[in-house]
């Protein structure tokens, strides 16, 4: 006799039912042993002393189902999904299944069916592998920029984005600054501050945001670059776009980190609002720093001097568009209409292009070959777009900027039929009813009424 393949609840039984055929346990023990009523016991007791311990195996074991899928079934339903629905997943090709072929079968019997024939693969299967990359050598060769959009001050103030700047060679953190949304202006506020903190790197890494990318390919304004991007390049600073998160690992791991350390710091520190966490940042940075930083390969320092004077790096810091003069010297801008004061300038600019600069508090101001002209505003617009494209980065200002637009504005006083009409109520209302009969008004003109019907007769 070959060797019997046993599971570990058989040779449980078979142990517990060998202390009851040998007297050392009653048959009620051995039942709330097993979790088996006496009677099923019993049956066991009878069985292994009939046919021996192997008995005690479960009889269909090494038989096939039952209730199996016949063969015939399983070769038409993989020869379809070879044919209609090869890349479709099991879920999909099971509802398509039925739906149009009329053939039933259960989504996790197609994944093991699609599976076995090598058509599908689990997500285990699919998953991916990054190569770790070496730190860059020198600091300020390459610099990691992203926003974190998080709970910064938990359950005291609003959501907000925290801008991040980190060094790849150091893991140094560069530059903090807590802002509403990530915006072209937000990125020009914190890059300010780090090119006067620090200088100008070699090279910035982010991620696609359409801050740092232009996103349409065949875009017919800014020669292919953002605000952002031109202005990197005025400074003489690239900017690298990284394919996929795990590329920018270090300054995703950071956002993670500062999602722990930061929010229980500023929970500590009492703090609730966007300026006194940034009043907080820097000392938090030196500290993180000087326990967490690690030393270079290289101890060069590749940032630049910015020599650049403070107005003159505004004007790059800022959003700078052509816009066309029509023949009334008038241009659309953000939903505004900009008319330009008519001067011996501004009469022959009609047909050409001027420069608008936009700066962060909202002053505007327009320029032909670096003359400022003088302008005027009207047709101002407040309200957002209607179907206007929102990305998902700067949802939550956008929906905050609404509320408060809607807040604002007074609610339409909607007039009933009966106030246009002019109906009063007669006092029938609940309380104390109007005499009408001795109203003098209704005396007045019963009387007048009865003396044209007197002078009648």
């Amino acid at each position: 006799m070959g060797l019997i393949a046993m599971s570990e609840r058989d040779l449980q039984r078979i142990e517990v039912l060998s202390k009851v055929t040998a007297g050392r346990m009653t048959l009620v023990s051995a039942a709330h042993v097993l979790n088996l009523s006496t009677r099923q016991v019993r049956r066991l007791l009878n069985r292994m002393s009939a046919g021996g311990a192997a008995s005690i195996r479960h009889k269909a074991i090494g038989r096939p189902s039952n209730n199996r899928i016949c063969d015939g079934v399983r070769d038409y339903a993989m020869a379809i999904v070879r044919e209609r629905y090869v890349d479709f997943g099991p879920t999909l090709a099971a509802e398509k299944l039925a739906e149009r072929d009329g053939l039933t079968v259960s989504r996790e019997t197609l994944r093991q069916w699609m599976a076995e024939a090598g058509l599908w693969l689990s997500r285990k299967q699919r998953r991916t592998f990054h190569q770790p990359r070496l730190r860059r050598e020198a600091y300020g060769e390459l610099v990691h920029i992203d926003g974190s959009e998080h709970r910064w001050f938990e359950d005291r103030g609003d959501p907000c984005s925290l801008l991040v700047f980190i060094d790849d060679a150091t893991g140094r953190l560069m530059q903090l600054r807590f802002v509403r949304s990530e915006s072209a202006f937000s990125y020009f506020e914190a890059l300010e501050l780090y090119l006067k903190a620090h200088g100008a790197p070699i090279a910035f890494y982010s991620d696609k945001h359409s801050v740092f990318r232009v996103a349409k390919k065949d875009a017919k304004g800014g020669q292919g670059m953002t605000q952002f991007g031109r202005a990197l390049c005025e400074l003489n600073i690239e900017i690298l776009c990284a394919n996929s998160s795990q590329a920018k690992g270090r300054v995703e791991r950071m956002n993670r980190t500062l999602q722990d350390r930061l929010v229980k710091e500023l929970r500590l520190a009492g703090i609730d609002t966007m300026e006194a966490g940034n009043a907080f940042l820097p000392d938090f940075m030196a500290d993180y720093n000087a326990r967490f930083a690690i030393v270079p390969a290289r101890s060069d320092d590749l940032h630049r001097p910015l020599n650049l004077a403070p107005d003159r790096l505004r004007e790059v810091l800022c959003k700078r568009e052509q816009r066309y003069v029509g023949a009334q010297l008038t241009f659309s801008f953000e939903r505004q209409r900009i008319m330009l004061e008519e001067t011996e300038v501004t009469r022959g600019l009609v047909g050409r292009y001027v420069e608008t600069y936009a700066y962060a508090d909202g002053r505007l101001d327009l320029r032909w070959k670096g003359h400022s002209l003088p302008y005027r505003t009207f047709d101002k617009d407040q309200r957002v777009t209607h179907a206007a494209i929102t990305e998902n980065k700067r949802l939550s200002d956008v929906l905050a900027y609404i509320k408060e637009r809607q807040e604002q504005q007074s609610k339409p006083v909607v007039k009933t039929n009966s106030d246009k009409n002019g109906y009063k109520p007669r006092g029938r209302k609940p309380g104390r009813r109007t005499d009408y009969m001795n109203d003098p008004a209704v005396i007045a003109r019963r009387e007048k009424a009865l003396s044209r019907l007197d002078a009648a007769e």
